[in-house]
């Protein structure tokens, strides 16, 4: 400590900002704009003259097609100061696709005047290209870019794949605050409405008309209220009301899916969640009001309820002294204690939420005026809304971040969506896939059985697949998983987890070897690609790593009967394995029919305890693939599987699940997978090897079987206690369909980690309601794992 000439505590220096790291789209300089271009797809994107674009390959040996054109649509490479010197046939091929917004994109291609027809683009990487390389050009004119990300056609032995390019734009001037490059719009916009900083505006919307509501520059809170128009025609003045809409809804605020509408308190329903690029907002919080302006030393200050008050007038709808809203991108929350907490919102620039109008509506929507507070991250900006006609179609999405530096991926369908959709309404957004849940004719437990004793099918497209090839593929992935990759033979299968350098799990997953120098990749979350090339780039091997999640789609067949169906569907050539003899934990590629049938991919694999494989192809042959399965599947009784099955069968056979069963915070051993870590015969360093040494030496948590007394549910994160000490956690539990006993996988401290132990599951406080359990053997269904190797 350093004392000043008086004795007193001193601190010299000039204050430190307070400065935060942000992610990426925060960091953008006001001249920057950042784009990407999914695999398989395209953006049209506007150019003025000293506009400097640079195209990089994300993931490396992705082709690129960019075609300029002047403002009156003349095609011409010169605009970027290039030649034309590639065909185009990639980039005709991507506009041609179905995927979305490829139709919207044709259509602003033809507003433009762009003629694709004989034009010649500009060709930019290769298959060998590497990731990060990238090209720049310097707009010479005026007019537009298109650029596209083509997909080659599958060929799951070659490992083709499509995955993103990275676009940047550095504007030779500048943005002002309130100008960011809004997104072009979904469609033909109805109305195009600048809610300024600090103020409202109210508008009318017909029934079954869209709503887009912007945030033009991010972090910027928007008030959203609505009336039914009939009502207000007849005097009665009931706005939205977040109580009614919570209540009924069971959740937070509304999101897209089955619980997307927001009511009156006559329990109206006047509009429902469509898309949500941000998926963080406040639902229990009023408007803000002049009283909480007054009461924290702001007298006077401008508020949205006034704002409300004043736009709303012309319509005849009484005054407030405070609104309920819906509070987009206000980000609050309440803690243990039942404190409200708020902090700035997770928008950023150009983030949304696409309302639907479910009766003709007198709508409002401000531009939150809180400069007193991080609710609108210190800084007031615009707030910009579109509405759409009501023949406009848009899917149900939400947005999924593969990383907090990367752009939004909106809720994709797979390629057996269509299929499963003829079965049931009910979709889960998980991992930024819409997979089924459950079946109206098929519940969980009648999945569950059919599982356990017949045949079931069900779409685990969600999982993420990673191509790893080249010379030091087999060096990286020994490197970054526990297993000895070594070993692995081509055409085999291994589980393994990953870990960080602290031994704390990234992912769980199975590695595919299909060369000497070819690997698949298949886990649960996009960060183990990301830890994957940030360890291929510091230790400079000689790798690719490329997603191929979008490529290839992969659906389970599980159950006894399984082996069958699978062997009289598809062919596999000489040189590979017969499906009626391939073992388990192997794969081999194959064809629906005959030699000339359907490409895929077959591994004997599964997440259900039972024999069981997964089929992989590209989507765009989900329906045919699909169509065999499940026809050749009544024969023998056949039963659609979601999500809610799939929990039964896979806590029962006690294989773990990211967030509920490890996460960072946790090694293999604590996760019950510490079969994965080979120490003693893996002769090769690996990522945090040293920490598992260390862990397992020490460990302080063991992961056990739970059986729990009585019929009363317990749930992920239920305390487990001995007197009044806490000791463990539950991690996953169900009601076993085969013993009719709740049971549950659990974290508990090594000390009681005995079979036989008798402990206790709290609820309420953890004291006030406390279940009877004991340690049990752990999995609790076939511990041999003898019928998945039948």
């Amino acid at each position: 400590m350093i004392l000043d000439p008086s004795g007193l505590p001193f601190r010299s220096g000039a204050p430190l900002a307070s400065q935060p790291r942000r992610a990426g789209a925060y960091r953008l300089a006001p001249n920057e704009e950042r784009h990407t271009v999914q695999g398989g797809g395209a953006a049209l994107l506007e150019l003025k003259p000293g506009d400097r674009i640079t195209v990089t390959n994300t993931e490396g040996g992705q082709r690129c097609e960019m075609l300029a054109a002047h403002l009156d649509g003349r095609v011409d490479a010169g605009v970027l100061g290039w030649s034309a010197d590639s065909p185009g046939e990639g980039l005709r091929a991507t506009l041609d696709s179905t995927l979305p917004g490829m139709a919207r994109l044709r259509l602003g291609l033809a507003k433009r005047g762009i003629a694709l027809a004989g034009a010649k683009v500009i060709g930019l990487f290769s298959g060998t290209s590497a990731a990060g390389e990238g090209v720049s050009f310097t707009a010479q004119a005026a007019g537009w870019v298109l650029v596209t990300a083509p997909a080659p056609e599958p060929d799951f032995e070659a490992q083709t794949t499509a995955t993103p390019l990275t676009v940047l734009i550095t504007r030779a001037e500048a943005r002002l605050a309130g100008a960011f490059a809004l997104p072009d719009p979904l469609a033909d916009p109805l109305q195009e409405i600048r809610v300024a900083s600090a103020t409202a505006q109210a508008y009318r919307v017909r029934k079954g008309e869209f709503i887009q509501i912007m945030d033009v520059d991010g972090r910027q809170c928007t008030d959203f209220q609505c009336f039914d128009a009939r009502k207000v025609d007849k005097g009665i003045f009931h706005p939205l009301d977040v109580t009614t809409t919570r209540t009924i809804q069971g959740h937070a605020y509304p999101m897209p899916g089955l619980h997307a509408k927001y009511f009156d308190h006559d329990l109206t329903p006047l509009v429902e969640v469509v898309q949500d690029t941000c998926g963080r907002h406040d639902a229990f919080g009023l408007a803000c009001n002049a009283k909480y302006y007054d009461d924290i030393g702001y007298p006077g200050h401008v508020n949205c309820s006034d704002n409300f008050n004043a736009v709303l007038d012309p319509y005849g709808i009484p005054a407030r002294p405070g609104w309920m809203a819906a509070n987009f991108f206000f980000n609050t929350a309440i803690d243990e204690h039942g404190v409200m907490l708020a902090d700035e919102p997770w928008s950023r620039p150009g983030d949304y939420v696409l309302l639907r109008a479910l009766t003709d509506l007198i709508c409002v929507s401000s531009s939150c005026p809180d400069d007193t507070s991080a609710a609108n991250g210190w800084h007031l900006t615009d707030i910009h809304l579109r509405t759409y006609g009501a023949e406009e179609r848009f899917s149900r999405a939400t947005a999924w971040r593969p990383t907090p530096d990367e752009d939004p991926i909106m809720t994709r369908e797979s390629g057996f969506y269509d299929s499963f959709a003829t079965m049931t309404r009910d979709f889960a957004d998980y991992n930024g896939f819409w997979l089924p849940n459950s079946f109206p004719e098929c519940d969980p437990v009648e999945s569950y059985w059919a599982c356990r004793e017949g045949v079931v099918v069900m779409d685990l497209s969600a999982l993420r697949k990673f191509e790893v090839t080249g010379p030091d593929a087999e060096a990286l992935m020994n490197w970054v998983l526990t297993r000895n990759v070594e070993k692995l033979a081509i055409g085999q299968v291994v589980y393994s987890a990953m870990c960080y350098p602290h031994g704390g799990m990234i992912d769980d997953g199975t590695l595919f070897r299909l060369g000497e120098h070819n690997f698949r990749w298949i886990g649960g979350s996009d960060e183990g690609g990301v830890w994957m090339r940030e360890e291929a780039r510091r230790l400079g091997l000689n790798v690719m790593i490329r997603s191929s999640t979008d490529q290839m789609h992969n659906l389970a067949v599980q159950g006894p009967k399984s082996r069958d169906l699978i062997n009289d569907l598809f062919w596999t050539a000489p040189h590979h394995p017969d499906l009626m003899e391939m073992g388990w934990f192997r794969f081999t590629p194959a064809r629906l029919g005959d030699h000339e049938g359907i490409p895929v991919v077959i591994s004997r694999t599964g997440y259900t305890g039972e024999l069981g494989y997964e089929i992989f192809c590209h989507p765009k042959h989900g329906a045919e693939i699909f169509k065999a399965v499940w026809e050749a599947g009544q024969k023998v009784g056949m039963k659609p599987m979601g999500l809610a099955a799939l929990d039964l069968v896979r806590i029962e056979a006690g294989l773990v699940f990211a967030g509920y069963d490890f996460s960072d915070q946790t090694d293999p051993f604590e996760a019950g997978v510490g079969f994965t870590v080979p120490l003693k015969s893996k002769t090769a360093d690996f990522v945090g090897r040293d920490a598992l040494l260390r862990r397992k030496e020490t460990p302080s948590r063991k992961f056990v079987g739970l059986e729990i007394d009585g019929q009363n549910a317990v749930a992920h994160g239920d305390c487990i206690r001995i007197g009044r000490a806490q000791v463990g956690e539950i991690c996953s539990a169900m009601r076993s369909p085969r013993t009719g006993q709740w049971i549950a996988l659990a974290r508990v401290d090594v000390a009681h980690a005995e079979l036989g132990t008798a402990v206790e599951v709290g609820q309420l406080d953890g004291h006030l309601k406390r279940y009877s359990a004991r340690v049990a053997p752990f999995p609790h269904y076939d511990p041999k794992k003898e019928r998945p190797r039948s």
